[in-house]
Order: C-alpha cells, then structure tokens, then sequence
C-alpha cells in the first residue's frame, strides 16, 4: 500500500521533520532510522513510503545535525491500511497536552475506557476522520452531525458514530461519493444514558471537503478535538493496606481486602484508593519492621499483605488450624505485627511445601521470573543471607559482603538450604504480584484506581544498596529540617542519592522503579518530592535533623560570610558553643554532675564536650536503655550541645560552610552582639530563601521530566516543608499534582488554607498518615481549633469539646467542595460524620506519630470491610455529597 502523509510544523532553519514507526520501512521504532520529509511549502512537509503492514504505529520527530531535538509526545498515530489502496493523511503535530493527566492509564484504563475497534469499513474512496478527543467517557461517545442527509441533517438521532481505535482517537470513514459539495459539521460527545449530547465542540462549524482524485484511495484528516478546559474531579479513600480488615483477614490488611475496598468505593461513586508502600521490609521480624519507608527492595512486595484465602492449603485440617489462629488475630484491636508475620511465614512455608514444586514449573512463574530476575533474584538472596546471619547489615556477610551475582549464583546451585530460600522468596513474589495484579484489574473494572507511594528513600540495609551502592551516598543520612512539628527536624537515616552517577544512564534506576510501580497502580505520590529539587543531608555521627545541611547547594566560603558583615572565627561558630550560663536552663538540677562527667573546660564559663560524648550518636550509645527522667533530659540536653552551632562545613567541599537552620533559637546566636545577629539574618534569609531558586530549579529539571514519562501513571507530589520557590512552577510545569492540607497552608503567617483558593492541579485532604484525623486534631491545641470554628466553619460562639458528626460532615464537604482536581479523605475522617460507624476513641486513630522516632505502625479500622458495604444509609449519604461537589 502506498501512504502519503503531511503535517504541517514550523521548523527552524537546519531542522528536519521526520517519520519514524512500527514498519520496517519506517524504521521500526528506530530514530536513527527515521524517515526525512520534505518540506514543499513553508512549515508543510510530506512524504511518500510503501509498505505492506495492514496496521501501522508512527510518530514525528526533529532532527538537527543528526540529533533529535523534538518529538510528539504521547501515543503514537495509528493507521488500518486496506489493501491495493492509496492513503493520503494529514495529520497534525501531537503537542504537550494542556491537561496531560486526560492521558494517564487511570483514564484510558479506567475512567474513561472504551474497548478498541480498528475494524473500519473502507469503500472505494474514502474520507477518513481521525479526531483526538480523550474526554469521551464510558458510555459516551464521539459523533458527528452536519448538513446533508450523509451526515445525519443536524439530527442527532441520525448523527454518525466515531469508533475508538486507540485511547482518545476515534475514527469515522465515509463514501467519498456521498460527498460533492463542501459540507458543515460539528463534534459531539453523546451519553448514551441520557441520550442527549453532553458537550459540542467549542468554535465554529467545520467543514468536509469532497475527494476530488480518482481511484482506490482513502484520505485522512487528524483532527484536535477543541474540548476547552475539563473540569474533571474525584473523590477518593485513603488507608494503609495494613490497616483494612474484613472476614477474610489473616489478622492484617491484605492485597485480596482492596477488592471489597473497590466495592464500597464503587458503591460511594469513589474514584481512588490511596495506599501507603507496600514493599517489604523485613529487616528484624519485629514490629520495628512496621514502619513502611524503610523497604528491603524498592521492587518486592510485602510478603504480609498476600491474601492467603486465594491460596488455600490442601491439608485441610492445618488450613483449619491457620484460620482459627488469624481469626483470634483478626479479632484483636490493633495489628499484632510479630505474629502475624509469624504466622503467615509458616503458612507460606507449608504452601511452598505443598505446591511450589508444580508452580515453579509452570509457563506462567518462567515469564514471571525472566521478566524479574534482575531485581528478584538477588531480592530472594538478601533474604537468605538475612536470616542466615540475623542481621540485614550486609557487610557483616563476610565473603557475600559484597554483591557478585555469578559467584551467587554458583553458590546457590550448590547449597541446598539457599536453594530452598531463594526459591521460596521467589514463589511469595510470584503470588503476590498476581494478586496485585489482579486487584489493579477489579478496580479498573470497577471505574476506580489504586494510588501508590513512592519512598524519597531506601534503607542503607537493603538490596539496593547491596547490589548497587555507587548509586548512593551511604556516608551521610538524610531526614527533613525544621518545622512546626518537628523542632530538632527528622532524620531519617536513609542514605542520600548520587545522582552524578545516576545520571550516566538517564536516571534508568528511577525509570526502572517507577515502571514497576505502573504494574500496579495508575497513580503514585511522590513521597517528599522536595528531595529531588535537594535533599536534607545529615551526617552519620548526628542523631537529629539540626545539623544538616540540603544538598547539593551552593556553600559560602569565609570570605563571603564576612562579606555580609559578619565576623567569623572557626572554633567560636562550627563547634558547639558551650557557656554556663545556659547550663541550668538545660540541665536544672544535673548541671554540676554534667560539668564534671561530660564537658572539659576551655576558658572562663566556656566548655567544650569531652571527646567520648562529642556527637550525638556517641550519646545515644551512653544512654541506650536508660529511660529514667534524669538520663533522658541529660541525653536530650547534651543532644543539644552538639546543636550549638552557626555553620556546618560541607563535607565535599570543607573549605565552604552552610549556615545552621534555625540558628537563631540557638544561645550561639543569642550571645552575639546585635551587629552579629543583623548581619547573621541577612545572610541567613539570602541563603535559605533566594540563593538557591534557580539552582535547585535546574536540578529538579535536569531529572524528574524524563523521569514522570517513563509511565503513564497520574503524578502526585508531596510537597509539604520548607518548600524552595521554584517548587511550585516546575510542578505547574510537569503537571504534578501538589499536595494541599486545610491546616498546613504554604503561604506563611496563615493559620489555615482558604480551600477556595487551591489549585485546581492538586490533592486536597483532611490530614495524612503523620497527622491526626480531624477528631482527634480537635483536642490538640484548643485555642487553634476555636479560631477554626469561628473563621474557617463560620459558627459562632465557644467550639465544643469534640468535633461531633455535624462538624466532621461540614468538614468535609469543604473539602470535598474544594478547588482541587483529586479530594482524597482517610478512612478514619469519611466514618467521623456518622455517629453509629465512627470509632469511639478517636485518639485510636492515629497511624503515625513522627515525634516518635520508633513508633509502632500498627492502625486498623474497628469495623469490617463488610460491615461498611452494608453501611446502606451512610453510603447512600457519602455518595451524594460526592455527587452534588461534582465529583463524579
């Protein structure tokens, strides 16, 4: 068949247009094989290729000097080619949509899914209209009305039906013979439900020209489809895997729970499911293992979340014997981690036992683990050697220290024992990625998404960091300065990225494990998205957040800070800077015992801490175990000695120095003269709030555009902090969905966000896991929660002592009212408007507490899955308000 194809771009000079696609002839998806055009006319270019493909994929793209400069963005042009005859199509260039999220897999996938038909009926000459319109929801459709009998006389019962032949481009063929004048039509999507049209294309009249050539010949026109501006909202539910409970349960949340999640989601006209990472985090089979950022592998799934009602066990009296063990489980208040992962591993050992063997054999598992083993393999190795030594600290693996997958490999061909534990790791990842699958399925069937999260880090004991440790900074920690709920900051311990060396392959680590991701959700939130404009670095020896420093950044040296007006001498502001007459504040009635035991003498009233107590972590060690009033405030007092800083050399380039965050609440800064201190805010509020917009913005681009399209998946950010200026327009810029809570506003010396002012590109929420729902927030700080009750809910009068149903259902329709496109509310806040399933201790509803550097992830909800779907007044309730905010 022959195909001519014209587009119309504007080139500059030294640019050439070029066709690269599916068929041999156009290169088969190779760019160094693309096809050059011809430009015949200014910004028209052509060209003509043979080919005898019946389906062609093709996409444009710029080259200049041998370089692709430019390409279409999105799914390619899509061609069904009859045979013997000639194509003529003019297509048009696919830009960067205005509202790209239309073009996520949760719409073509969910939302707004129609089964493909390229069945198109072609006659002797053809008009082929090819229109890109991704608004068509389900049970709508794309027609075309206009002025003759052929094209239905402008009635819509008689106006001719578009087939989708790909997510958002219909086509529509006609008998270029019924066509001898020029004809007047217009676009319109029809709901075959209302049977009514629901939207005409804005603008003027188009107009259908005749087929003046002879012969076989069909032309095509690609058409924009000028929908204006969508106004598309949802709702949706957040809540820890962990944290779901239904009769099915073994004693915890699990993947098969999200089914009947979906159920009462699709019941409630609910969209999204929000989850925390689900990946696993086996490090000590304890409950410290609860806490869901710290994953072993950024690719395993927990193995706690497998739902093994879906795998039943032959041996029907251990199977009995299971289920009376989780029902007992099930039935307790909170997760009990330690045994129920307990039990779940016997479990999975006695079902490996009784049908791995078949299933490590089958086609299914093969395809699995050959599309997986690069991560699955030494995942399944960590896990061996983990409990073989009891310890996920791989450097004390002693020959295996070290990742080498041929000797690995080798060694577990030999060794029996590793077979069986790598085998077995490899069977629960088989079961539980079909499982999630599977789930991803149900929702999409059920017009609802799964919404996952993405960890800023991973933990230095893990199989990242052991297979590839170049990729990460593993001397120094990461966390999160300062902020109004956390005073010391966060560390996090995590190590920081090394993007130089991730860079050298395009950020593939990245690609590869948001792809992974895209196997199981169609939306994820980029956990503290901040890290990669720069990220907070902690050095190992710190125990707190108060000496880092963001990274990279632009470090001052001396003469610079002195430039400010600022004298600087090294030992009085980069070590702590210890006077006695601040020792009491801290220490109170130890102050004498803390001078003689911890702090050496170095001039008059002037100490420094002696050298076995000279870091925080040195601290920590003294103190392990010793919970007494007494220890703990000698601890934390001594903790903040080592805080007594105004700046922090860089420890990659120790000749600069950053200034300490928050200084200023610092007795270093409070004992400097009043010239000092002027001269110290100048240069602080330059450094922390101007100097670095332009820079940080730089290397938010340099990664995270190539790295958002590596899937199709709805991008969220989570973008809560000390947010850098150019946070927010690079976010505007790539179409990430920012984060926005009622009572963190962005703007300072607010007290609240104003929810009619938030952006449309956003999630809007109650509260997240490390907060407390609204109930419980009530009691926290009343005097904040009366201002709330005046100013934000309009009542009058002293606020009660609880937030009651009334309140919480006003709450919420705020917020479901809000400006934003997603509003997602946890679980714990869409049960707090109904007196007869909301919890009765509201302080039980807390998942996290970040004040608590080992805190006990542990919260589930106190009624069952089942319960809640037969919850008909409360659901019926829930929908309607959905619906009437206009997500629907």
């Amino acid at each position: 068949m022959k195909l001519k194809l014209h587009i119309d771009y504007h080139a500059i000079w030294g640019q050439t247009l070029c066709v690269c696609g599916s068929a041999a002839v156009l290169g088969k998806w190779d760019e160094g094989k693309a096809l050059e055009m011809i430009c015949i006319s200014p910004n028209e270019w052509i060209i003509e290729i043979d080919t005898e493909e019946t389906f062609l994929e093709y996409r444009y793209l710029v080259k200049e000097n041998n370089m692709v400069v430019a390409r279409e963005w999105g799914n390619p042009h899509t061609m069904q080619l009859g045979q013997g005859k000639k194509f003529d199509m003019r297509d048009i260039w696919y830009g960067l949509p205005q509202q790209k999220f239309l073009h996520t897999s949760g719409f073509s996938e969910s939302f707004f899914y129609h089964p493909v038909n390229r069945d198109l009926t072609y006659f002797k000459r053809t008009i082929l209209l090819k229109v890109n319109c991704p608004q068509v929801k389900k049970g709508q459709t794309l027609i075309l009305s206009g002025a003759s009998a052929t094209l239905g006389d402008w009635n819509i019962e008689k106006a001719l039906r578009f087939e989708p032949v790909a997510y958002g481009e219909w086509q529509l063929t006609l008998n270029a013979t019924s066509v001898k004048a020029p004809l007047e039509y217009k676009l319109a999507i029809y709901d075959d439900a209302e049977k009514n049209v629901v939207h005409w294309e804005i603008g003027y009249n188009r107009i259908l020209n005749p087929v003046a050539e002879k012969g076989d010949i069909v032309r095509g026109e690609s058409i924009q489809y000028d929908y204006g501006w969508m106004n598309w909202k949802a709702a949706g539910v957040a809540i820890p895997v962990f944290s779901l409970r239904s009769n099915d349960s073994f004693g915890v949340g699990e993947f098969s729970d999200i089914k009947k999640l979906v159920d009462w989601a699709a019941v409630t006209n609910q969209k999204i499911i929000q989850v925390l990472p689900i990946n696993d985090t086996t490090i000590t089979h304890t409950w410290l293992d609860s806490y869901p950022y710290n994953a072993i592998s950024i690719y395993a799934l927990h193995p706690i979340y497998l739902g093994l009602k879906d795998y039943p066990l032959k041996d029907k009296a251990k199977y009995k014997k299971y289920e009376a063990e989780a029902k007992a489980l099930n039935a307790l208040t909170e997760l009990d981690y330690e045994k129920v992962l307990a039990l779940k591993w016997a479990y999975l050992k006695d079902l490996f036992e009784e049908s791995g063997a078949e299933t490590l054999k089958s086609e299914e598992y093969l395809s699995f683990y050959k599309q997986n083993e690069e991560w699955l393999f030494p995942y399944a190795c960590f896990c061996y050697f983990r409990d073989k030594y009891s310890t996920a600290d791989f450097s004390v693996w002693k020959t295996y220290s070290t990742y080498d997958k041929k000797k690995l490999k080798a060694f577990v061909d030999s060794n029996n024992d590793a077979k069986q534990a790598v085998e077995l790791a490899c069977f629960i990842q088989y079961l539980s990625h079909k499982q999630l699958v599977g789930v991803k399925e149900y929702a999409h069937r059920h017009s609802v998404i799964l919404k996952g999260d993405i960890p800023i880090g991973i933990s230095r004991n893990s199989v990242e960091a052991w297979v590839e440790p170049h990729l990460f900074n593993l001397d120094v920690q990461t966390g999160a300065p300062p902020d109004d709920f956390s005073f010391y900051g966060q560390n996090w311990g995590f190590p920081t990225y090394n993007w130089e060396e991730m860079a050298k392959d395009g950020y593939q680590w990245w690609v590869k494990r948001f792809r992974k991701m895209a196997d199981y959700f169609d939306a994820y939130r980029i956990d503290h998205i901040l890290g990669f404009f720069r990220i907070w670095e902690i050095p190992l020896s710190s125990v707190q957040g108060l000496l880092g420093y963001f990274s990279p950044a632009l470090p001052m040296s001396e003469d610079e800070i002195r430039s400010w007006g600022m004298w600087f001498d090294d030992y009085r502001m980069t070590s702590p800077y210890i006077h006695e007459h601040f020792l009491g504040d801290i220490f109170g009635e130890y102050t004498e015992e803390v001078i003689a035991n911890y702090l050496n003498p170095i001039a008059w009233q002037r100490f420094e801490l002696k050298e076995f107590c000279n870091t925080q972590v040195k601290i920590k060690g003294l103190f392990s175990g010793q919970t007494d009033e007494k220890s703990l405030r000698m601890r934390d007092g001594l903790y903040s000695l080592c805080n007594e800083v105004l700046f922090i050399r860089d420890k990659r380039e120790p000749d600069k120095l950053h200034p300490r965050i928050t200084a200023q609440f610092s007795y270093s800064y409070k004992d400097l003269d009043d010239a000092a201190k002027t001269a110290f805010n100048r240069l602080y509020d330059e450094f922390f709030y101007r100097r670095h917009s332009q820079y940080w913005r730089d290397q938010a681009m340099t990664k995270l555009p190539s790295l958002i399209s590596s899937t199709s998946m709805l991008v969220c950010g989570e973008d809560l902090g000390m947010v850098p200026e150019s946070v927010p327009s690079v976010m505007h810029e790539l179409q990430i969905l920012s984060l926005e809570i009622e009572r963190m506003p962005k703007v300072r010396d607010m007290l609240f966000n104003y929810l009619g002012n938030l952006p449309y590109m956003s999630v809007c929420t109650t509260s997240t896991h490390d907060m407390a729902p609204i109930r419980s927030w009530w009691r926290e700080n009343r005097e904040l929660t009366q201002q709330y009750y005046n100013y934000v809910l309009w009542r009058n009068g002293a606020a009660p002592e609880d937030c009651d149903s009334d309140l919480c259902w006003q709450i919420v329709s705020n917020h479901l009212n809000s400006q934003s496109m997603l509003t997602i509310l946890p679980l714990q806040d869409w049960l707090s408007v109904d007196d007869n399933l909301k919890r009765a201790d509201a302080e039980e509803e807390r998942i996290n507490i970040p004040a608590i550097a080992q805190h006990y992830w542990r919260y589930r909800m106190h009624l069952s899955l089942e319960e809640l779907i037969k919850a008909d007044t409360f659901n019926a309730r829930i929908r309607s308000i959905v619906e009437s905010s206009g997500r629907k």
